[in-house]
């Protein structure tokens, strides 16, 4: 009597079966990828941009990019690896394009005029981590969340984002100071 497979290697069976149904076009099939991914790669998107309905936006184009570019998937790791890591990209890119648009340069003899005040704190209110991480600024907040939620290393980061290493890490250390900050530790 022959041993029947495990429902994990059911499970990856069905999914390459899916991947490879969508790749030949199938609607139906790309669909279902949607909804077994859409939730993990809208949660990145989320903690990426710290805006919901940006958040929205950059999962639709992630998913947009993946329909566009399914064929160039070869199955050398998981369909969810290569999702994530074209969600990374997408949201790195939307971020390289908008600092592009509204990114200025001020000169002056007074920096601290463009500090930022510091907040009040209500004794009453608990700020939860996701709510601190979405406050952080895009930089700090997107090498944290590659770092120390996603697992990327330093120079895989510094890669994807055109940066130095040393870059990385400093923002890495200015993200986890504000956390602290904002969480009052």
């Amino acid at each position: 009597m022959l041993a029947e497979n495990p429902p994990a290697v059911q499970g990856t069976a069905v999914a390459d079966l899916t991947v490879r149904r969508a790749q030949e076009g199938d609607a139906t099939a790309f669909e279902q990828l949607y909804r077994d991914n859409a939730g993990r790669i809208y949660a990145l998107c989320l903690r990426m941009s710290g805006d919901s309905i940006k958040a929205q936006e950059l999962t639709q184009d992630v998913f947009v990019r993946a329909w566009e570019k399914l064929g160039t998937f070869q199955g050398g790791s998981a369909f969810s690896t290569w999702l994530h890591r074209l969600a990374v990209n997408v949201v790195l890119g939307d971020r390289r394009s908008e600092g592009v648009r509204v990114h200025r340069i001020y000169c002056t003899d007074e920096p601290e005029k463009f500090d930022r005040p510091a907040r009040e704190s209500d004794p009453g209110t608990v700020m939860d981590l996701e709510r601190a991480i979405g406050q952080l600024p895009p930089g700090a907040r997107a090498v944290f969340v590659l770092h120390d939620v996603e697992g990327y290393r330093h120079e895989e980061i510094a890669t994807m984002q055109g940066t130095a290493v040393g870059t990385c890490k400093a923002q890495l250390h200015r993200a986890r100071r504000l956390l602290r900050e904002a969480l009052g530790r």
